[in-house]
Parts: C-alpha cells; structure tokens; sequence
C-alpha cells in the first residue's frame, strides 16, 4: 500500500496544497453547517465547497483591501476591510460587532491581569 498518496506531498505539489488545506476549516465549518440545519455529519464535498468559496473570500477581500493601501507602509489595516465593506451593512456591522467584542475582553484580560501583578 501506498501511505504517501493520503498525505500532503512534502513538495508542496498542487495537490498537496489542496489536500493541506481543506483542513483549515473544516470543523468549523461542519458544526456552523449543523447550527443552519444542515446534517451533524454533512457531505465531506459540501464542506470541501464551502471552505473552497470561504477561501477565496477571504483572498479576494485581503488583496482588495492590499490594494487600497491606507498605510502608506504597505499593511493591511482594519479601516481597509471596513471600508470594502461599507455597501454591506450587515456585514460591516458584524465586524463592527466583533472588533468591539475584541476591545472589550483585552480591557477585561488587561484589568484582570493587573491585580495580580501587584501579589507576585
């Protein structure tokens, strides 16, 4: 039996890539696939499709957002992606709601942290 075929070649062939990763995702995308009422166990395709279409999203969005280069150093910034998403308000507002929810548990891990710096 061949155990290389099943695994990622080391070369970093296509099909390597490929295989590699569809892993990413997948299950994430599996249980997010349940929560919308899919199958527990969805079709490994399904999963395979959307991580497919998850992918390349998120490449097509960093490089738009590459592209209008805010920081003049060449970096990706948050305000890029809000700005590509200014048309999409339930998008832009999810993000919106995510970067908050980020603030807020840093200021709760920072004030947390901080009484036990004072003990040691």
């Amino acid at each position: 039996h061949d155990a290389s075929a099943a695994r990622p070649s080391p070369s970093g062939g296509a099909s390597g890539d490929n295989q590699a990763r569809k892993r990413l995702f997948s299950k994430e995308l599996r249980n997010m696939m349940y929560g919308f009422g899919d199958d527990p166990q969805p079709y490994a395709e399904s999963v395979e499709l959307l991580e497919d279409l998850v992918i390349q999203y998120i490449t097509d969005m960093t490089l738009k957002a590459s592209e209008i280069g805010s920081n003049k150093q060449g970096r990706m910034v948050v305000n890029d992606i809000l700005y590509l998403l200014r048309h999409d308000p339930r998008k832009y507002a999810r993000v919106k709601e995510l970067l908050s929810m980020n603030e807020e548990l840093k200021r709760a891990r920072k004030a947390f942290d901080e009484p036990s710096k004072g003990l040691e």
